[in-house]
């Protein structure tokens, strides 16, 4: 058997290039390869190129495995913890990041803070209990209920 790699894609990807192999093999035509991906002739093109040049591989998305450009740096999320374990831990996650910004200004979003106290295990998900409801007790049969005026006023003669 030979060495091969193993390919991790979605479906879609995966329905894309089946697609695409089938352009290839001529029982599609671009157009109506394009009207399958939902994408233009363009793209199509473009699609196909990269897979005759790279292989089966082309299809996975670059940046799949790499971590976001916008991810905070493991120093700053340290620094956060150690400032929340110090000076903010009776606070909430939107309060301390707004102590965050004003006092030591490190500004950060409030559930990315939230994100990181959870995992920490120095918050935990918490549900609003429900308000209580005392219900009165059902009448024997239906129609029992009585309907009493409370008002002092006479308002009928007698």
């Amino acid at each position: 058997m030979k060495n091969q790699d193993i390919i991790m894609a979605s479906t879609e990807e995966l329905k894309r290039l089946h697609i695409i192999k089938m352009l290839f093999e001529k029982k599609i035509s671009q157009k109506e390869a394009a009207s399958l991906l939902d994408l233009s002739t363009r793209q199509v093109r473009r699609i196909a190129a990269r897979i005759k040049l790279e292989g089966n591989k082309a299809i996975v998305h670059r940046l799949r495995g790499k971590p976001s450009n916008r991810k905070k740096s493991d120093v700053l999320k340290e620094k956060v913890l150690n400032l929340y374990r110090t000076k903010y831990h009776d606070f909430g996650p939107t309060f301390a990041a707004e102590k965050l910004s004003g006092l030591d200004k490190i500004n950060m979003g409030k559930e990315t803070l939230r994100g990181w106290l959870i995992e920490a295990g120095l918050h935990k998900k918490r549900r609003k209990p429900r308000p209580h409801r005392l219900y009165r007790a059902r009448k024997q049969s239906f129609g029992e209920m009585l309907q009493v005026d409370g008002s002092e006023h006479a308002w009928f003669s007698g």
